[in-house]
C-alpha cells in the first residue's frame, strides 16, 4: 500500500474514528458529538476574545470614546475647581451628569455595534472562515461564541466610565436641596405619590401655584382650569390629577438633585442593556451582510438618525411601524432619572426602571415594549447564526 503524502487538511469524520495504540483516541477534540455541539467551548470564547482585542485600531477608538470622554470632561473640570472655586464650580451636578450620558450612551452604542459588525465579519475578511468549517466545530458554536467574547471587552469599558461618572456626581457635586423649586413653589424634596398628595392637600395655595395657575405673572396657565373652593373640591382635584403633578415633580426634582443610588443602579442597568442590544445587533447584521463597513454605517445612521426622527415625531397610520425600533422602545424604558432634559413627555412608569419615557409619540403598553426589545435581541441573534449556519465556506 502506498503512503498518502497529500497536504490537503484531513476530513474531521477521519479524525474522530481513528485511534491510537491501545484503542485511545489521540486528540480529545476527536471524542464523538464535540464538534458538533453548539455550546461554544471556552477556548473558542477566549480564542475570539484574543482576537478581537488584537485590533488595536478597534481597541484605542473604543477606549477614548468609552473612558476617555467622561475623563478628559471630569479631570478638566476637578482640576479647574481645584484651581480656582470661585469661577469654576464642583465637577458633579445634576446638568453634568445628564449632558455626559447623553454622548457615552450614544458613542457606547456606536462602538459596542462596530465591535459586533467586526466579531462578524473578522474570520471572512481575514480568510479564516474556510479553515474554521473544516475543523467541523458547529458554525451555531462559532456564532454563539462572539457574544461573550465581545461583551466581555465593550461591557466593563461602559461599566468604569459609568461609575467614574457616578463617584465624581456623588462625592464632588453640588450640595442636594433640601426642596424642589416647581413654578416657584418650594416643595419638600424626595417624596412619594401619596406623601406629595397629602403635602398639597395641607398647602391648596401651592397646589394652586405650583400644578394649576402657575406664578401670578405667568403668560399661561401649565395646568388646565382653576383651583376650586371648598376642602371637599381642592381634596377631588388633588385626587384627579394627583398623577400629573407627581410627573411634574419629579421631573422638576430631576433637573435639580443628583441620582439617588438606587436610580444610578437602574440608569447603569439599562446602560449595560443598551450597549448589548447594540453589539448583538451590529453582531447578527456584520454576520448577514458579511461587511464591516456597512453594517456599520447602518448602525450609525438607524442611532443617529433613524431613531431620533422616529421617536419625536409621530407619522400618521405608522405609529405602530415607530414602536417596532428598538431605540424607540428603550427610550420609554429610560429611567426617570434620565427623563429630565430630554425634551420628552413619556408616559407613567413602567416596570424594571420606573422610567416616564423621553418619547414624543404615545408610549406603548408595558408588554409590547418588552416584546420589542426581546424581539430585536433573539431576531439578530437567530439572523446571524442562520446566516453563518448557512454560508458558503
Amino acid at each position: 500500500m502506498s503512503e498518502n503524502t497529500s497536504t490537503a487538511p484531513a476530513d474531521p469524520a477521519v479524525h474522530a474514528g481513528a485511534t491510537a495504540a491501545g484503542g485511545t483516541r489521540p486528540d480529545r477534540v476527536g471524542v464523538a458529538g464535540r464538534y458538533l455541539s453548539w455550546i461554544p467551548t471556552w477556548g473558542m470564547i477566549t480564542t475570539k476574545h484574543l482576537e478581537l482585542r488584537k485590533r488595536r485600531g478597534l481597541m484605542v477608538v473604543a477606549v477614548l470614546l468609552t473612558v476617555g470622554l467622561p475623563v478628559l470632561v471630569l479631570g478638566l473640570r476637578l482640576i479647574f475647581h481645584a484651581a480656582d472655586p470661585k469661577s469654576y464650580g464642583p465637577a458633579g451636578s445634576p446638568g453634568i451628569f445628564q449632558d455626559l450620558f447623553s454622548p457615552m450612551d450614544s458613542f457606547g452604542f456606536i462602538i459596542a455595534a462596530t465591535l459586533g459588525a467586526a466579531a462578524g465579519t473578522t474570520d471572512l475578511t481575514d480568510g479564516m472562515f474556510r479553515h474554521l468549517v473544516m475543523t467541523g466545530r458547529s458554525r451555531i458554536a462559532l456564532y454563539l461564541a462572539r457574544i461573550p467574547a465581545g461583551l466581555s471587552i465593550i461591557l466593563p469599558l461602559v461599566a468604569v466610565a459609568f461609575t467614574m461618572l457616578c463617584l465624581v456626581t456623588s462625592y464632588a457635586g453640588t450640595p442636594q436641596p433640601a426642596s424642589v423649586n416647581v413654578n416657584g413653589v418650594n416643595v419638600p424634596a424626595q417624596l412619594s405619590e401619596a406623601q406629595l398628595k397629602s403635602w398639597l392637600l395641607q398647602h391648596p395655595g401651592a397646589y394652586d401655584q405650583a400644578f394649576i395657575n402657575g406664578p401670578p405673572d405667568s403668560v399661561g396657565p401649565p395646568g388646565s382650569g382653576s383651583l376650586p373652593s371648598g376642602a371637599a373640591q381642592i381634596r377631588q382635584s388633588v385626587d384627579r390629577n394627583i398623577t400629573t403633578a407627581y410627573g411634574d415633580y419629579i421631573s422638576s426634582e430631576d433637573g435639580q438633585f443628583n441620582p439617588a443610588v438606587n436610580e444610578m443602579v437602574k440608569i447603569g442597568l439599562w446602560l449595560a442593556l443598551d450597549i448589548g442590544l447594540g453589539f448583538l445587533v451590529g453582531l447578527g447584521l456584520g454576520a448577514l451582510t458579511g461587511q464591516r463597513t456597512v453594517s456599520t454605517v447602518l448602525m450609525i445612521v438607524l442611532t443617529i438618525i433613524v431613531t431620533p426622527i422616529l421617536a419625536r415625531i409621530e407619522i400618521p397610520y405608522f405609529i405602530n411601524g415607530q414602536r417596532l425600533v428598538v431605540g424607540v422602545a428603550m427610550a420609554q424604558l429610560r429611567p426617570a432619572g434620565l427623563a429630565a432634559g430630554t425634551g420628552g413627555g413619556g408616559g407613567p412608569g413602567h416596570m424594571l426602571f420606573g422610567g416616564r419615557g423621553s418619547l414624543g409619540i404615545p408610549p406603548m403598553p408595558t408588554w409590547a415594549m418588552i416584546s420589542v426589545i426581546v424581539g430585536w435581541i433573539i431576531g439578530w441573534s437567530v439572523i446571524g447564526a442562520w446566516r453563518m449556519a448557512t454560508r458558503d465556506a
